[in-house]
């Protein structure tokens, strides 16, 4: 079971990645926004600073295979940890195909099927992401989708990862692993969220009191 973190916040990276517990970063062109950065700059720094990520991405976005790959080019040259992110459609798929046979890591994103899932399987992407959370929001069961393609390619022994995204709690990124995904894609303060639990945080406060009670004219 893989974390990858799904923000371009270096500093909230780094408070994760001390944990040891961090796998990847998932970033996208609203995350980039957010961050004020170019994604350029923020894919060289991560790559610097977290070396031991197995994944970081990059996402491109043009309309043809040939403007993506031109982007791609960019950001797959800094290190072999770069995975390149393209979107689920005839062009994105095509450079996908291209990326893939030259052993760069891809991620189809935008995901909302499992036709999509097979389609950017057959062309070599690394990781697949359904978004369980929009999928959701339209009234379709997200998590069955993440689980529908599991299952499709565990099947057909197909090696592409789920990597589930657009998680917006912990339930969701648990049931994700639990249906099957590789990966869980989710904002910080989900991965924090993960660490909570009012059972938890009693009995901290038990053995606290019982620890100053026995302690005591020490």
């Amino acid at each position: 079971m893989k974390i990858f973190l799904d923000t371009a916040d270096i500093d909230e990276i780094r408070a994760a990645y001390e944990t040891g517990l961090i796998d990847g970063v998932t970033t996208n062109p609203t995350l980039i926004l957010k961050s004020g950065r170019e994604l350029l700059d923020v894919a060289k720094e991560l790559h610097k600073e977290f070396p031991n990520l197995e994944s970081i991405s990059c996402e491109v976005v043009a309309d043809t295979a040939e403007e993506m790959l031109a982007q791609a080019k960019q950001y797959y040259s800094i290190h072999p940890c770069i995975t390149i992110k393209l979107p689920c459609t005839v062009e994105g798929l095509k450079a996908c195909r291209f990326l893939s046979e030259k052993g760069i890591k891809t991620n189809v994103t935008l995901i909302f099927s499992i036709p999509q899932a097979i389609l950017a399987a057959k062309a070599g992407a690394t990781y697949v992401s359904p978004f369980v959370g929009r999928l959701d929001d339209q009234q379709v069961a997200g998590l069955e989708v993440v689980r529908g393609i599991a299952d499709m390619y565990r099947i057909h022994g197909v090696k592409t990862q789920v990597l589930s995204a657009s998680i917006r709690s912990v339930q969701r990124a648990t049931r994700s692993w639990y249906n099957g995904a590789e990966v869980v894609t989710m904002p910080p303060k989900i991965f924090w969220q993960m660490y909570n639990h009012i059972l938890t945080d009693n009995g901290l406060d038990i053995f606290q009191k019982d620890w100053e009670e026995a302690t005591k004219g020490d």
